[in-house]
């Protein structure tokens, strides 16, 4: 067995076998799953108190136009609004103020909503709904024009513009934008993740081994280059492992929390009843599934997730190696962990840029700030996986790898001339000159 395979299995043996690695994989998807719940379920829960929202309208246009609800109650005053202004007893008794002294069908800022702590959105537009639907009723009845309003009514239409993808055969699939943003986006964060975490534990690492004098042992038996590499792999092992797991266990408690809630639907007949009425054959199935719930199974039949799973490895690879030889080049120039985050800073810097130019390119996969960073290596990793579900073409992907591959051989030879000089250097105060000159030796 070589030496680059004993250094890979005993970085990749000693923190498997950790408590805090085993602790983190398995309570990582519960608490996901959990807190997910926790939301749904403190998001449903509905304030008993009942907000009382004072109205002044000294229009008199606009009497009792609105209407009590269960979390709000309104009352009209026959007052000035100094009298509540100047008055901090009355003003604790009210959540709210609503002021009207002009006709808002002619000037809209004429009203204004008064509170000594800032309303919430809820309550701005439910008010605000109300007064324009109000005001738009009160000019469809100006014009005189019998059943206006029933036909302005009719008129409206909600278009549901479906995207239908067409194959090299000509079958066509069902597409969604939306839901190709959310798959590309995930997996985006996932990699950016990766690549911070597991990143950072090789400059940790190779620092610990540094300050604690092991690396003189270890170098006295392996080359430098040997170490780090069998350091870097070593880890991206672990990081695979760990996110092949959380995969499963999230699937695993997914379906069991699918079957304590009671759904028993079965996903694959689903899929199978997407796919049938997708190509306009008979589900022989009574009861018709919810529009939206077809509409999400035919888009997921639209992806091609074998393709997107695949690439994802790939360039989680290829970033995570790209960026941690670079982080263990730092970790040997190094004495202790508060003087990497000197050097550490600017590589993180591509990595952060990478995820906003990623926000930007879900909006627009296409365009030339996603092309050029799906190409640039320091951020092809993130950028690429939000593109990837809007089907780039395959010359872009082949070229943004290559591009890639090239750029972590570049960046190992770098990487592996500073290790090679800064693994066994103690008590100096490197700069970045000082590793410039390590790069000529």
């Amino acid at each position: 067995m070589s030496k680059i395979s004993l250094i890979i299995k005993r970085e990749y043996t000693t923190r498997v076998m950790k408590k805090s690695f085993i602790l983190l994989t398995f309570l990582t998807p519960l608490l996901l799953v959990g807190m997910i719940g926790l939301i749904v379920w403190m998001g449903s829960i509905k304030d008993d108190k009942i907000k009382k929202i004072v109205v002044i309208d000294h229009t008199n246009l606009y009497k009792d136009i609105l209407k009590n609800n269960e979390s709000y109650t309104f009352e009209y005053v026959d007052k000035q609004i100094d009298a509540y202004k100047n008055n901090s007893e009355q003003t604790k008794e009210i959540t709210a103020l609503l002021y009207i002294n002009g006709n808002l069908a002619e000037n809209p800022e004429a009203a204004a909503l008064y509170s000594e702590k800032q309303v919430n959105m809820e309550l701005k537009s439910y008010i605000a709904g109300q007064l324009n639907k109000y005001i738009e009723e009160q000019k469809l009845a100006a014009y005189n024009i019998p059943d206006l309003k029933l036909m302005v009514e009719k008129s409206r239409t909600d278009i549901d513009l479906k995207t239908i993808k067409w194959g090299d055969n000509g079958k066509e699939k069902q597409g969604s934008a939306e839901l190709a943003m959310v798959i590309g986006m995930i997996t985006a964060f996932i990699i950016y993740m990766f690549i911070v975490i597991y990143g950072a534990q090789v400059m940790s690492g190779v620092v610990q081994e540094k300050t604690s004098r092991i690396v003189e042992v270890i170098i006295s038996s392996v080359k430098p280059f040997e170490l780090m590499m069998g350091k870097i792999i070593g880890i991206a092992l672990v990081g695979l492992t760990q996110f092949f797991m959380w995969v499963l266990l999230t699937v695993v408690i997914s379906m069991v929390a699918g079957s304590v809630i009671g759904n028993d639907i079965d996903v694959s007949s689903l899929q199978k009843m997407g796919q049938m009425q997708q190509m306009g054959m008979p589900t022989g199935s009574t009861q018709a599934l919810p529009p939206e719930l077809q509409n999400l199974f035919a888009a997921l039949n639209g992806l091609d997730f074998l393709k997107i799973g695949g690439l994802f490895i790939l360039y989680f690879l290829g970033g995570y190696l790209l960026y941690a030889s670079l982080f263990a080049a730092i970790g040997s120039a190094v004495d202790n962990e508060t003087d990497t985050q000197q050097f550490s800073m600017p590589l993180m810097l591509p990595i952060i840029f990478a995820i906003y130019a990623g926000i930007f390119s879900a909006e627009n996969p296409d365009g030339p700030l996603a092309f050029w960073c799906s190409m640039i290596p320091f951020t092809s990793p993130i950028v690429m996986m939000v593109r990837l579900p809007f089907d780039v073409p395959a010359w872009q992907i082949i070229l943004s790898l290559s591009i890639l591959i090239f750029s972590f051989i570049g960046t190992t030879w770098i990487a592996a001339k500073i290790y090679r000089t800064g693994i066994l250097m103690y008590g100096k105060k490197i700069t970045w000159g000082e590793m410039w000159k390590w790069l000529r030796y």
